[in-house]
């Protein structure tokens, strides 16, 4: 049988002569009426909150004002098109219904999913050094090389758990701690060295994501769990605020350290090595803005996909009879 969607609110007698005019063609064009109240959803109240009530039947949508042959020839439109597409039946109506259930449940729960899958994926680099003290050095290293192909691993760029420091930078960062050279006797431009080294008793045991990367999935994860508290109200972040205070910092510290590794630099080209300081605050901003740019956006595509999946389980339940 065909379905109609009736959008409603309370008070409106426009929605009571639509609701008595559908009830006048029920016998000559047979349909299922879904009612929904659009003053339950923001969605709907910001989509149709001004042109109440409001009609679906197939493909054709009415909006207030509409007559009532207006309204016939809506729903003899769509039962002629209901009539070339059979509806789902039994297995496949409960697997379409499922999914749909599926579907507005991670919409409702989206960004939970998402802050547990970046808290597993920023947390789990922790966990190496914590198996290479306890001596489960199997488990640390399949940490260390499932990580290694999103990450440099450069001992001089990350951070040390249980050891005398919690990093050990090179002598060119110019830092108060003891160089990474000194501190384990091996070439500081030794890169294969440096990505090798996981660490010992006394330097500690390296975390298997370099500086950077855990401020950068650490900002993601902290802007995701303030988000929480204000989803809804927060506006995203304009593009060239994005640019200039998140990317832009990143690409500085990052890109004058990289570029003065390359062999030829310009005579005067200032060699430098950024400090886990700078990476940590130049990475933790471009996490959290990452958040603030993209966050709002989803909230709000997920909103939509919640009221699309809410609308379509308010006729889930199959009509008697039918499987």
């Amino acid at each position: 049988m065909m379905r109609v969607n009736l959008y409603t609110k309370k008070d409106c007698e426009l929605c009571d002569q639509a609701r008595s005019d559908l009830a006048e063609l029920q016998a000559s064009l047979p349909h299922r009426l879904v009612e929904i109240d659009i003053e339950t959803d923001p969605v709907l109240m910001a989509r149709h909150g001004e042109s109440v009530p409001v009609v679906e039947a197939g493909p054709y949508t009415l909006r207030a004002p509409f007559s009532f042959t207006d309204l016939k020839v809506a729903l003899t439109s769509a039962q002629q098109h209901a009539a070339d597409k059979p509806p789902l039946e039994g297995d496949a109506r409960r697997r379409a219904v499922g999914m749909t259930r599926a579907v507005g449940g991670f919409s409702r729960h989206w960004l939970a999913i998402l802050n547990t899958i970046v808290f597993l994926y920023v947390g789990l680099p922790f966990l190496a050094p914590v198996l290479m003290k306890a001596g489960m050095e199997g488990p640390a290293r399949l940490i260390y090389t499932v990580y290694s192909p999103v990450c440099h691993q450069l001992a001089f760029r990350s951070w040390f758990l249980f050891g005398e420091q919690a990093a050990y930078p090179r002598a060119l960062a110019r830092t108060s701690l003891i160089p990474y050279g000194q501190a384990t006797g091996l070439d500081e431009n030794d890169l294969a060295a440096a990505r090798a080294l996981v660490g010992n008793q006394q330097l500690g045991f390296k975390v298997a994501l370099c500086e950077r990367d855990v401020a950068i999935y650490g900002g993601i994860l902290i802007g995701g769990l303030v988000f929480a508290l204000v989803r809804g109200r927060l506006k995203p972040l304009p593009i060239w605020a994005w640019l200039v205070f998140g990317v832009m910092p990143m690409a500085i510290d990052g890109g004058t350290q990289f570029i003065a590794g390359f062999p030829g630099v310009p005579a005067g080209w200032p060699i430098r090595e950024s400090t886990p300081l700078l990476r940590t605050v130049t990475g933790l901003l471009f996490g959290l803005l990452n958040v603030w740019l993209a966050y709002p956006y989803l909230e709000e595509s997920m909103a939509q996909t919640r009221t699309a999946a809410s609308v379509k389980l308010a006729g889930s339940d199959p009509p008697p009879g039918r499987p």
